[in-house]
């Protein structure tokens, strides 16, 4: 079964999204966007796409926390039936590309015009969805709207978490006119107190994430789509590390309690973990100190205070734990060397996602008959998916990266290669809509 993906159709939309917080550049290359939460660039995207779900004959509801969600039910299908999902999310990190996110939304919208164009009759209603403040860049930690919808966080919860400026999520939804209320579909779950509604993954069938791959497996095999296996773990940790701050010129070297060089060799030593992990049990585990808070921050004192955050990620979470067990071994080793006192947080921890074994299935043999090459491989970011797949089955594909560059301005898919994961990701939701 191979679908008609419309390539100048699909193209055309992820264009017309790129314009709305379109940042303008020097580099010809360079294809960037800041599109945030509560933005009107935000508002403007999420129009643009209710619009065009609307054109496709898709029934569209907003929820409470900005989740756009399109249905299409064809006479074919069981109204009553458990949908096949696929979306992903149109909020963008600062000056990011134009791909991250807002491919897999229109690939899905895309994938229903393909059926619907060639006649296919699924028995199961297929939706597209755009969840809200996946990059987290301006309200929470990320993965917003698919945590909320999943039930890891409550709706009020959400609501009230605030921007830098002090704007609640709820206040910005209110003002872009996406907080749902009489937006949502009857029909749909409502809290007890008769809040507005949130979707409701756990009553999905199936969801496939197309998202572009952010490194270079796919363009290094020739690859047309990867189908995900597991998606990593994360956990972020805080370590603090307290010396003495003292004049930098008058404090003999051997009278000092510095935090900063002290920090060094934290940092080095979540390195030199990480390695060994790779280098023993499993190549895709990386750790990384990647911010650092010095203080006073001055050129003539020595440093008395280094705040300093820890990213740790993996497929398998017993490499994590060895990570962030060699992280605290080596705060204790610090204390008893240098005489600084340290504290340690763990306040992020999220476990590696397996996908569904069946939609991974379903994708592989959506490529074979497309012609396009499928290939396993992790994902090393966090994705909705992830969300999802606590709650239903859910599966992860990748569209080719060139250079791997992704979060930057020149992030870049090319154009036939989104039409031929499309085609992989068409093919893969028409399969499972067929079950009924």
């Amino acid at each position: 079964m191979k679908l008609p993906v419309d390539a100048d159709r699909l193209r055309a939309d992820i264009e017309a999204n790129a314009a709305f917080g379109r940042v303008e550049t020097d580099d010809p290359a360079a294809h960037a966007r800041t599109n945030r939460t509560g933005t009107e660039a935000n508002r403007r995207a999420r129009d643009r796409l209710v619009e065009r779900l609307r054109d496709a004959d898709l029934d569209v509801t907003v929820d409470a926390v900005g989740n756009v969600f399109g249905t299409w039910t064809p006479e074919s299908a069981d109204p009553d039936a458990a949908p096949v999902v696929s979306g992903s999310h149109l909020d963008s990190v600062p000056e990011g590309g134009i791909f991250d996110g807002p491919l897999g939304v229109y690939a899905a919208l895309e994938a229903v015009r393909a059926m619907r164009d060639d006649g296919f009759e699924p028995d199961r209603p297929v939706g597209v969805v755009s969840f809200t403040e996946e990059e987290g860049g301006t309200f929470g930690n990320g993965l917003l709207g698919s945590t909320v919808a999943t039930g890891e966080s409550t709706l009020d919860e959400a609501l009230a978490l605030s921007n830098a400026e002090g704007e609640t999520l709820g206040e910005a939804l209110d003002r872009i006119g996406y907080r749902g209320g009489s937006a949502v579909d009857a029909a749909m779950p409502t809290d007890a107190d008769s809040a507005p509604a949130t979707i409701d993954p756990a009553s999905w069938a199936a969801f496939y994430e197309l998202h572009v791959e952010q490194d270079t497996t796919l363009e290094d095999a020739g690859a047309a789509a990867g189908v995900v296996t597991t998606i990593t773990g994360i956990t972020h940790c805080e370590a603090t590390i307290e010396g003495e701050a003292n004049h930098a010129g008058a404090t003999a070297m051997g009278e000092r309690t510095d935090a900063l060089a002290a920090a060094s060799e934290f940092v080095l030593d979540v390195e030199a973990a990480a390695n060994e992990v790779v280098a023993s049990s499993s190549p895709s585990a990386v750790g990384t100190v990647g911010s650092l808070s010095v203080e006073p921050n001055a050129t003539n004192v020595v440093p008395g205070r280094v705040e300093a955050g820890v990213d740790v990620r993996d497929v398998e979470a017993e490499s994590m734990e060895t990570i962030v067990d060699a992280a605290r071994d080596s705060l204790a080793r610090l204390e008893r060397e240098r005489g600084v006192e340290t504290a340690f947080e763990r306040p992020f921890d999220v476990a590696p996602t397996p996908m569904s074994d069946r939609l991974r299935e379903a994708a592989h043999d959506a490529a074979d008959a497309a012609g396009r090459e499928a290939i396993d491989l992790h994902s090393g970011a966090a994705h909705d998916a992830m969300r999802v797949a606590r709650v239903t089955d859910a599966s992860l594909l990748f569209a080719p990266s060139r250079d791997g560059i992704s979060h930057n301005p020149r992030e870049w898919t090319d154009w036939a290669d989104c039409a031929a994961a499309t085609e992989v990701l068409a093919g893969a939701i028409a399969r499972v809509a067929a079950s009924a």
